[in-house]
């Protein structure tokens, strides 16, 4: 038998020792020591942004969803858009529309006459990226639902363009478009492609609903307290402030650090009381106490970038609407005077959205973040899918409507803050989004808050946000994070045709 030297044995041992490596290696593992623990929600996400713009519904902004995906290579997959853009095809859908042998002129004002002559209005693509505004409140939204009976158990959502009517030719002085035509519209990827190319990368839901079937104050004040405390409109001047308990005064209390971000008006002042005005805490009790306790966490958008930036971002930021820069994509209230440019152009919404977001995107904080986008409630433009019955927040009914209002003389299972709102857009942003996924399960803003909730330990504020589903687990993945590195969006398109004289 061949022996071998001392050194001779030590070369052959590192030999067979390092094919040994090799071959192992592969063998899940298992010389490389244990596997890294997965990621958890708690320890995946530490910063929590919120961003809802104004006034859009699903099908208004991402019902041509599909299309898109065609036209840029992204897999097709189960998705409730507008059903023309289905494969098969749909039928586009259609809202009956006012009888043209009633037209409405100032000098003889009448309503929209709906009857066996109406004409069939269809779903459209809208050329201007302004529009005037329809309405979204309590009334309207019953209308919608069912035009003829807007307490019925059944919603056929064909009073759309009957309410848009109503109401262009009840303003003073009448919109342009009094036949509430412009509901049916919608944009697509070629108008909206940040949206579009943030939506078709990350996560979004087709089931996502604004909390209830009015205006914006209530749906703010759900996305706040998950309860607008029988509010179905605005406060008043003279009203008293809302006592609930807001999702900023649990983070208070649980040493959670946050912040609201709110553009500043004409003027440019970013003092706390200046921006305090533009937001929504306003109208809550808590309010005062955050304005005289901790003005500090009230600042301006570009204190936003600035953190986002240096990678200062709190635990939670609150985003609010930069309405009064007319960057929050509402449609427009009033119609220009000679001379003026038409207000509210969605693209540059969507160019500000873009800004904001890529802020997070591109800084330190992207790690560990998620952005969630959305729109408070729908703002009166169609959408196919009707509300969605949802838990009464704390028993209370509606305590503000009108006299003549819908609700006021009999009820029916709508009159009641026992239903969502109808659908609007939503989109997911993370390094651990699910990527390029669709949620079909139903849920409303008040999820947001059980999905703040979840992470940082604290309890429902109400039983609306604990009935919710969880966020955490619907539309992340926290062992394959597929966007650590994130993806480059384009420059969202501007310079689209912006009118309100004419349709399309």
């Amino acid at each position: 038998m061949r022996s071998y030297s001392g050194s001779r044995k030590r070369v052959l041992g590192t030999v067979i020792g390092t094919v040994l490596l090799t071959v192992l290696s592969g063998c899940q593992g298992l010389v490389k020591g244990p596997p890294a623990p997965p990621q958890t929600f708690q320890t995946a996400i530490n910063h929590i942004v919120v961003f809802a713009q104004e006034n859009r519904s699903f099908d208004s902004y991402f019902g041509a969803m599909r299309q898109y995906w065609r036209q840029n290579n992204f897999p097709d997959q189960a998705f409730d858009g507008l059903p023309q853009f289905n494969n098969p095809a749909g039928a586009a859908p259609i809202n009956p529309g006012c009888d043209p042998a009633f037209p409405f002129t100032p000098l003889t004002p009448n309503d929209c006459m709906l009857d066996a002559a109406s004409p069939q209005v269809s779903s459209f693509h809208l050329l201007s990226m302004c529009v005037e505004n329809p309405s979204p409140s309590w009334n309207e939204s019953h209308k919608d639902w069912n035009v003829t009976n807007p307490i019925a158990p059944n919603a056929t959502l064909d009073g759309f363009v009957w309410t848009a009517a109503h109401d262009s030719r009840n303003i003073v002085p009448p919109f342009t478009d009094t036949g509430g035509v412009r509901v049916m519209g919608y944009y697509d990827g070629t108008d909206l492609n940040y949206y579009y190319f943030m939506a078709s990368n990350f996560a979004i839901s087709d089931r996502w609903f604004s909390p209830t079937m009015s205006r914006t104050d209530p749906n703010r004040f759900y996305m706040l307290a998950a309860t607008s405390q029988g509010h179905a409109y605005p406060l008043k001047s003279t009203s008293a402030l809302l006592t609930a308990k807001t999702i900023f005064e649990e983070l208070q209390g649980a040493g959670v650090t946050w912040k609201i971000y709110v553009h500043p008006d004409k003027t440019g002042a970013t003092d706390p009381k200046s921006l305090f005005q533009y937001t929504y805490m306003k109208n809550f009790t808590y309010g005062q106490t955050i304005l005289s306790q901790f003005p500090q966490n009230i600042v301006s958008t570009d204190q936003f970038l600035a953190d986002a930036k240096a990678g200062t971002l709190p635990q939670v930021a609150l985003i609010e609407p930069a309405t009064v820069a007319g960057l929050d994509e509402h449609p427009a209230d009033s119609d220009p005077l000679p001379g003026q440019q038409p207000c509210c152009s969605v693209q540059a919404g969507a160019a500000y959205a873009q800004s904001l977001i890529n802020a997070v995107m591109t800084g330190p904080n992207w790690k560990d973040s998620a952005v969630v986008f959305t729109f408070d409630e729908f703002g009166g433009f169609y959408d196919h899918v009707a509300p969605q019955p949802a838990v009464s927040p704390d028993g209370m009914k509606p305590s503000d409507l009108l006299a003549g209002d819908i609700c006021t003389q009999v009820t029916g299972p709508n009159c009641d803050f026992v239903y969502t709102g109808y659908r609007v857009p939503l989109i997911v942003i993370s390094p651990y989004a699910k990527k390029n996924f669709v949620s079909h399960a139903v849920a409303d803003h008040t999820a947001i808050l059980k999905f703040i909730e979840t992470r940082f330990n604290l309890p429902a504020l109400t039983a609306r946000d604990a009935a919710q589903l969880d966020m955490s687990t619907e539309f992340f993945d926290f062992n394959n994070a597929q966007w650590l590195t994130p993806p480059s969006p384009s420059t969202q398109t501007l310079g689209g045709p912006c009118y309100l004289d004419h349709l399309p």
